[in-house]
């Protein structure tokens, strides 16, 4: 192996775009640290903007995720073993596999087996306390430090030798960084954020509407967070079968919407958290047809006391949440009529999301992650 090969300090995988969002900043945070340092990488455009070497555009494998996996199937063994070849061809310092589980502990085991003797680190961990527990035997055999953004997550490891992290929670950080750009007139205002799927949408949103029918002549404001604009269509036209006036919301001025915002119902997802952050109380729906609960629970064995990220992360119900057979009109009304008339409520719900914030504070997750993994490259 020529010398080129052999001074790569870091192999970045970010094979979907919240992964590239984190690699991004990581080679940012890196670079702070290590200005000369050489990486390499599979990225998505947020990280292809930065002096990353890609081996693979992350495109390339985010359409497996689209089409029929069956058919699917030989490109994606075909890419597995071509990034395991040139990984240990390249022979880095360091491996990141940020998030994509599926694809991503395969390779990492992969690499160990084909006697890769570099560091194994994976950035954000696999919801192993959600499903598929039979994963942390493998990350703990495989991994050399696992960096997880719940101060949870290390629970789930403790009886293991993995080295694990807690390095932040980027939304916390997102979120406060972030600067208004749209001005509402009034913060007397309830919100709907319906998902950021179609299913999603299709199924959660005509309930949340029908909820707030109610409330249509009490001076409240309504509005709407569009998650993707390819989503306006679909949306309008549920909107429009209800005499509900809602003002439609464009993605870019969510955050701005939740500073204003008294009240929200969101469909059970990441946005969940970004509402806590912003100190909203909100009423968590998650409508599920009754064939994919029972996939849920008695094939995937999944039955949780909460799946809010909010009351798992707090292990209480901080937002009601109505999931599956819990989710009906007259429910969601009643616990919507509860935050708006009862203040102690309200209160109590604002006071554990001050709670929850203070135990995700940390300094800069990306900041934090790369001078851990910075740090690997010196352990011996």
């Amino acid at each position: 192996m020529d010398q080129k090969e052999a001074s790569l300090d870091y192999f970045i995988m970010a094979a979907e775009p919240s992964a590239d969002l984190h690699g991004a900043e990581l080679v940012k945070e890196l670079r702070e640290i290590e200005p000369n340092c050489r990486i390499a990488s599979v990225s998505g455009p947020k990280m292809r903007e930065l002096d990353t070497e890609v081996i693979l555009p992350m495109e390339k494998l985010l359409a497996m995720g689209f089409i029929d996996i069956i058919s699917a199937m030989p490109r994606l063994v075909f890419i597995f073993y071509k990034l395991l070849h040139t990984i240990l061809k390249l022979n880095p310092k360091v491996c990141i596999f940020i998030d994509y589980p599926g694809f991503n502990l395969r390779l990492e085991r992969a690499l160990k087996k084909r006697g890769y003797k570099g560091k194994l680190i994976h950035y954000v961990s696999p919801t192993v306390w959600a499903w598929s527990k039979g994963r942390i035997p493998m990350m703990a055999e495989n991994l050399d430090h696992l960096l997880t953004i719940f101060p949870f997550e290390s629970k789930c490891y403790a009886h293991t030798p993995l080295k694990v992290s807690y390095v932040g929670n980027p939304l916390v950080h997102k979120v406060k960084s972030h600067l208004p750009k749209k001005t509402f007139a009034s913060a007397r205002r309830i919100s709907l954020f319906p998902g950021s799927r179609q299913k999603e949408i299709e199924r959660n949103l005509p309930q949340q509407i029908k909820a707030l029918e109610s409330l249509e002549s009490s001076g409240w404001d309504f509005a709407l967070s569009i998650s993707s604009e390819k989503y306006r269509p679909l949306i309008e036209k549920i909107v429009s079968k209800s005499a509900l006036k809602i003002e439609l919301i464009e993605p870019k001025d969510s955050y701005d919407l939740m500073q204003n915002t008294y009240l929200a119902i969101a469909t059970s997802g990441t946005v969940t958290l970004e509402l806590a952050l912003h100190n909203v109380p909100t009423v968590v729906t998650f409508a599920v047809r009754p064939i994919d609960l029972f996939i849920v629970r008695r094939i995937l064995k999944i039955d949780l006391p909460f799946y809010c990220i909010v009351n798992i992360i707090q292990n209480e119900e901080v937002f009601p949440e109505l999931f599956g057979p819990n989710l009906s009109i007259n429910k969601l009304s009643y616990y919507v009529t509860r935050f708006l008339s009862n203040e102690k409520a309200k209160e109590s719900c604002c006071q554990k999301l001050e709670e929850l914030r203070a135990g995700l504070e940390s300094d800069h997750p990306a900041k934090k992650a790369a001078k851990i993994i910075s740090s690997e490259v010196h352990v011996k």
